[in-house]
C-alpha cells in the first residue's frame, strides 16, 4: 500500500426508497463541473437551440468538460461561428488541451492555445447564445450578478432540496459561479433530472439524450465519464468534477449518485465509482467486464512496465431516504 484517497459516496432513489452511504454522505463539496448538466437546461427551455440551429452535437459539448482534442474545438468554434462572435469573447480562460496529443499537435503546427481549448468553453458558448438569444449584455455573463448566472440559479432551484440563493458559491476554474452543496443534495439532484428524462420532461430528455448518445464529446476517448456512458450503452449518464467530484444517473431506474474524492485526486474517481455501483449491482455483468480496465486502474512507470493499481475498497451501508425525490 502506497497511496490511500478516502471516497465518500451516496446513491439516492434506489428501489423501495432508499439509499445506500459510502463514507460522509453529507460531506460538503463544490459542485464545480458535475452541474454542466443542469446549466444546459436553459438552453433547452428557452428556446436557444433552436434560435441557432443547435442539436445535440451542441448540446453535448454544452455539458462537456472536453479534452480540447479538434473534434472539440471545431464544433466549439462553429457554434461561435453562428452567434457572431470569436474566441477572445469567451470569459472561461485559456490552457493547453487535456489531451496530450491535441496539445503537441498545436505546439508543432506554429499555433497557440485559446479559449477553445479549455475544456469548459462549450459551456461558456452555451451561455453567451443564452445572453445573445434573451437580450442580455455579454460582457461579464460569468459573474454571479448577470442575469445568465440569475438564470441557472433559478433553474437549480427546480432540482435541489434547498435555495440556491442562500448557499454558498464560488467562482470555478473557468470563472463561473458553482454552489457548495451536500453529496446528498447533488445525488438527488441527478435523481431527480434522469427521472424527468425518463419521464420526457422537456430539457431533461434533450440534455441526458446528448449526454449518453455523444459521450465523447462530454469528455474524450477513455475518459472514465465517456466510458461510463458508452460501456453501459447510455443506461447510465455521468459527470465529472474537477477536485475528485462525480456524479451519475440512471434514468430507468431513477437513482442518482454523487462522489467526492476527499483529496481532491480524480485519479480514485473512477475505481470508486465503479465500486460503489458494483457493490449495489447497479452494473450488469458484462458492463462489468467493460470497465474492467477502469476498475483497477493499471499504474505504469516511465519504461511502460506494470508497477501497481489503484482499486475501490468500499462498503455500503443503507437507510431510509427521509423524503420522496
Amino acid at each position: 500500500m502506497e497511496s490511500v484517497h478516502l471516497a465518500h459516496g451516496i446513491v439516492c432513489g434506489l428501489e423501495g426508497g432508499q439509499e445506500a452511504q459510502f463514507g460522509d454522505s453529507e460531506l460538503l463539496a463544490f459542485w464545480r463541473s458535475a452541474m454542466k448538466p443542469f446549466q444546459a437546461l436553459p438552453l433547452v427551455r428557452d428556446g436557444v437551440l433552436e434560435t441557432y440551429g443547435f442539436d445535440a452535437v451542441q448540446l453535448a459539448l454544452c455539458c462537456a468538460s472536453h479534452d480540447g482534442m479538434p473534434m472539440h474545438v471545431e464544433i466549439v468554434s462553429a457554434m461561435l461561428g453562428r452567434l457572431g462572435l470569436f474566441s477572445g469573447q469567451l470569459e472561461c480562460g485559456v490552457h493547453p488541451p487535456n489531451d496530450r496529443a491535441a496539445a503537441e499537435a498545436v505546439v508543432r503546427a506554429g499555433g497557440h492555445f485559446t479559449p477553445l481549448h479549455n475544456n469548459c468553453s462549450g459551456k461558456h458558448a452555451g451561455m453567451a447564445a443564452l445572453a445573445l438569444h434573451r437580450g442580455w449584455p455579454l460582457r461579464g455573463y460569468s459573474r454571479d450578478d448577470h442575469p445568465v448566472q440569475e438564470r441557472m440559479r433559478r433553474e437549480l432551484g427546480k432540482w435541489l432540496d434547498v435555495d440556491p440563493e442562500i448557499v454558498r458559491w464560488a467562482a470555478d476554474g473557468c470563472g463561473v459561479p458553482t454552489p457548495y452543496l451536500s453529496l446528498r443534495q447533488m445525488a438527488r439532484a441527478y435523481a431527480r433530472l434522469g427521472r424527468a428524462a425518463a419521464a420526457g420532461e422537456r430539457g431533461a430528455t434533450e440534455v441526458v439524450s446528448a449526454m449518453t448518445a455523444r459521450p465523447e464529446l462530454v469528455s474524450g476517448p477513455g475518459n472514465f465519464s465517456t466510458r461510463l456512458m458508452q460501456d453501459t450503452s447510455g443506461r447510465i449518464v455521468g459527470k465529472e468534477g474537477a477536485e475528485g467530484v462525480f456524479c451519475a444517473a440512471e434514468p430507468l431506474k431513477g437513482w442518482g449518485l454523487a462522489l467526492k474524492i476527499g483529496d481532491g485526486n480524480s485519479r480514485a474517481a473512477g475505481p470508486a465509482v465503479i465500486g460503489m455501483l458494483e457493490a449495489l449491482d447497479l452494473l450488469r455483468p458484462e458492463e462489468l467486464g467493460r470497465l474492467a480496465d477502469l476498475r483497477e486502474t493499471v499504474v505504469m512507470n516511465r519504461q511502460g512496465r506494470k508497477v501497481g493499481v489503484i482499486r475501490a475498497d468500499m462498503s455500503a451501508r443503507f437507510v431510509p431516504v427521509a423524503t420522496p425525490l
